[in-house]
């Protein structure tokens, strides 16, 4: 089986299947969704592994977004439909906030141990699981809606949403997990000068939220087994193709690089929204990795190989080759309603990647 860090891999969610989706907008049982799923996932990780990715996942086609299913499946937090969904560019998500009603923890039984394994099962590649990083339980909470008296303190909040994490690496570990990625992508939303705003009118200093939320993150993953590679996903939002923040890394990288042992980096690059290549200096000599998301999930028409290759030679005069890969710049659907492209065109965006790595590097 390949092991990680690969110069060819994606951030993890794909178009659902027709069969799923159909399922999900006629409110199948729990049992009739599922064994679908069990048929139309292996699909989606036979597709990956045709384009001649070497790293699989399912696609997060169990899933209705990135984050809240995750998140309302720990201990303490919950889901509620209630008002309005959070504003992207032009459009809102569906109206579902996250509340925290009792004390933080990982449920030995969180059934995406089991999505994990069901990937696992059904491949010769690398599974990976991608799930939603620490900081998205602080972000995506309104303080209103954080309950327990002992978590109006933050540092107690963080200390348990850390440990909670640090039990998900453990478990999944367990499971047989060699690669897991956090999207722990309000790191960049907190380069964004609208959103740091918005925090500063919560009473919250972006800065310090960056250094903390880099803690939490070092916190969870920090006592990982040697063998077990971790990778973490940055972008501005997407939805529909849309996107909710602007801004560079710069408020960021230094966090994110030398503040947390992450092995691998996800960064979206595919647009002027996120910034400048400049932060990439930042990153410690060594065998830590950038996948450049210089390619788009957003729209369908495909980047040229040379454009491609002029975006890297250009990232090369701030971090070395060696420790550069390529990755789309987000996953293709982070919400069941996917990207406004179509599933010729997620493939077609998929051979891409792997044809530019094999172009740069000679592999994938």
């Amino acid at each position: 089986m390949p092991t990680p860090p690969f110069r060819a891999d994606h951030v993890g969610s794909l178009l659902r299947p027709r069969p799923i989706a159909e399922a999900r907008a006629a409110r199948a049982d729990a049992a009739t969704l599922r064994a679908i799923e069990d048929a139309e996932i292996p699909k989606l990780i036979k597709m990956q592994e045709e384009v001649g990715l070497k790293v699989v996942t399912d696609g997060e086609a169990r899933r209705a977004f990135w984050h809240f299913d995750f998140m309302g499946m720990l201990d303490g937090m919950d889901m509620e439909t209630r008002g309005e969904g959070v504003q992207f560019h032009g459009t809102q998500i569906p109206p579902v906030h996250p509340v925290i009603n009792g004390k933080l923890g990982f449920p030995k039984d969180h059934p995406m141990l089991e999505h994990f394994t069901f990937v696992k099962d059904h491949t010769s590649v690398c599974p990976k699981i991608s799930i939603p990083g620490p900081s998205c339980v602080h972000f995506r909470t309104d303080p209103a809606d954080v309950r327990p008296a002992e978590y109006k303190d933050p540092d107690v909040l963080f200390a348990d949403i850390a440990e909670t994490y640090r039990q998900a690496v453990a478990a999944y570990y367990a499971a047989g997990c060699r690669y897991l990625q956090l999207d722990d992508i309000f790191f960049a939303y907190l380069g964004d000068p609208k959103q740091r705003e918005q925090r500063k009118a919560m009473g919250q200093d972006p800065d310090w939220l960056i250094d903390r939320y880099a803690w939490m993150l070092e916190e969870a993953i920090k006592d990982r087994p040697s063998d077990m590679v971790i990778g973490m996903h940055m972008c501005r939002g997407n939805f529909r193709s849309t996107f909710a923040a602007t801004g560079g890394y710069d408020a960021a990288a230094d966090a994110i690089f030398n503040k947390t042992s992450v092995d691998i980096y996800f960064m979206e690059y595919d647009t002027d929204r996120a910034g400048g290549l400049e932060p990439l200096k930042l990153l410690p000599k060594g065998k830590k990795r950038i996948m450049a998301g210089f390619i788009t999930t957003k729209t369908a028409e495909l980047e040229s190989i040379d454009w491609l290759r002029k975006q890297f030679e250009a990232a090369s005069q701030y971090v070395d080759m060696d420790q550069l890969g390529i990755a789309p710049q987000c996953g293709f659907a982070s919400t069941e309603h996917g990207n406004a492209i179509t599933e010729e065109d997620q493939r077609r965006k998929l051979e891409l990647v792997v044809k530019t790595a094999q172009t740069i590097w000679g592999t994938a």
